[in-house]
């Protein structure tokens, strides 16, 4: 019975295809990535509760435990809807994701994009932000301005103040001005324009976060989290500028550094 076994396993073993390898390095790869999303979060407790369910649900049936594999089987049944309810801001991280390093978004020059049309806005100005940011950093500003790219955060301009004005320092300075009713919140900027202020944006709940880092810094990757904007940041505190794309958080960054990002990511 032994030598059986033993023989069918690896008869099936050496007939494993090269699609066989593919689609179990594919899986290892989905389920990182998933892990890389909600680590540091409360969906990831989440996640582990549903694979426990799952794995005590396999038990039972094994064991051909028959009323729990049927109350267990009620919630399996339900499981896919159930992942999409409870894990919604993960999937739409993650398809986010998948979007922005597909072959539609690789280099301004693509022809997918060329004709989609998606390269129509207008080069960013970037002195003017850099400048002002360099002021703030100097006189210990707090700030918070996100730029958009694809997706214009129309949702998020109608919680602040519609302003369509064109990108200067002088603007950037009066906004942030401490005693101006719009520095509490965030600046975007939308084809070169400042299209909005003071709106609020959502706040990220990765525990990854340092905690001297305030909620202008967890709106900044919270935006970043859930679209392609970039978002910078200027400490009030400290006075450090940091920027944040595609939910992380790059820190202590010098003006001629932000300068060298921007242009790599806005200018063609």
């Amino acid at each position: 019975m032994l030598l059986t076994l033993l023989s069918s396993f690896f008869s099936d073993f050496f007939n494993i295809r090269f699609l066989d390898v593919l689609d179990i390095l594919l899986v290892a790869f989905i389920l990182y990535r998933l892990y890389f999303l909600i680590r540091g979060t409360g969906a990831m407790y989440i996640f582990l509760g549903i694979i426990t369910l799952y794995l005590v649900w396999w038990l039972v049936r094994f064991f051909e435990m028959e009323l729990l594999t049927e109350i267990l089987g009620q919630f399996m049944s339900v499981g896919v809807l159930a992942l999409i309810i409870v894990f919604q801001p993960e999937i739409r991280k993650f398809l986010l994701m998948i979007g922005t390093r597909s072959i539609i978004n690789k280099g301004s020059k693509s022809f997918i994009r060329k004709f989609w049309n998606f390269d129509d806005q207008l080069n960013l100005n970037i002195s003017p932000i850099v400048n002002a940011c360099e002021t703030f950093s100097q006189n210990k500003t707090g700030a918070l301005i996100v730029i958009t790219k694809e997706n214009h955060l129309e949702y998020y301009l109608e919680t602040g103040e519609i302003l369509d004005a064109k990108v200067s320092k002088a603007l950037l300075e009066n906004i942030f001005y401490l005693n101006n009713p719009l520095h509490d919140g965030a600046v975007i900027i939308t084809n070169n324009k400042i299209a909005a202020a003071r709106c609020v944006l959502p706040v990220s709940e990765s525990r990854s976060l340092p905690a001297n880092l305030g909620l202008r810094h967890r709106a900044a990757l919270g935006i970043t989290e859930y679209s392609d904007a970039i978002a910078i940041v200027v400490s009030e505190q400290t006075g450090k500028i940091s920027y944040c794309k595609e939910g992380e958080i790059h820190k202590n960054i010098k003006p001629v550094e932000l300068k060298e990002f921007l242009a790599k990511e806005f200018l063609n």
